[in-house]
């Protein structure tokens, strides 16, 4: 089975962050945010971060908008009365309608690690994604939250 990763990059210093990445031999950050031009990190802007990615780890990068929910959706939950719940399952419905099970592979993401900004995967898309994929896939993937 292949290994897939999962990392956030808020409430992490770069050093903490770079370093989960290497240690656990990531070989592709796939970028799964809407907006990859965040300020919530200098290191976690997608020029920034595809270089420091590649000095520090040899790591390639990637930006993958099709594993990502749209801008209204995100902000639809973050807003004052935003449901986790409902968010899952339009998120859920948006990753079918995109067939992103057509669109990526099992070999292709091993290695991959998903990067979004949420602190922990609980509340997050990119464990959505595994999910929905490992549905789609019989469990072909291994996930890992780093």
């Amino acid at each position: 089975m292949p290994n897939i990763f999962t990392i956030g990059f808020t409430r992490s210093s770069a050093e903490h962050f770079f370093k989960r990445l290497i240690d656990a031999g990531v070989c592709k950050v796939i970028d799964v945010r809407v907006h990859n031009k965040s300020q919530l990190a200098g290191f976690a802007k997608s020029g920034d971060l595809a270089w420091f990615l590649r000095e520090l780890g040899g790591i390639r990068y990637e930006h993958a908008p099709a594993l990502a929910p749209t801008g209204e959706m995100l902000k639809s939950y973050r807003s004052v009365n935003g449901s986790w719940d409902t968010y899952a399952r339009q998120f859920h419905q948006l990753m079918a309608e995109r067939e992103i099970e057509r669109t990526f592979q099992p070999e292709v993401l091993a290695g991959a690690c998903l990067l979004c900004s949420e602190s922990t995967p609980h509340r997050c898309h990119r464990r959505l994604v595994c999910q929905y994929l490992n549905e789609k896939w019989n469990n072909a993937l291994t996930v890992r939250h780093l």
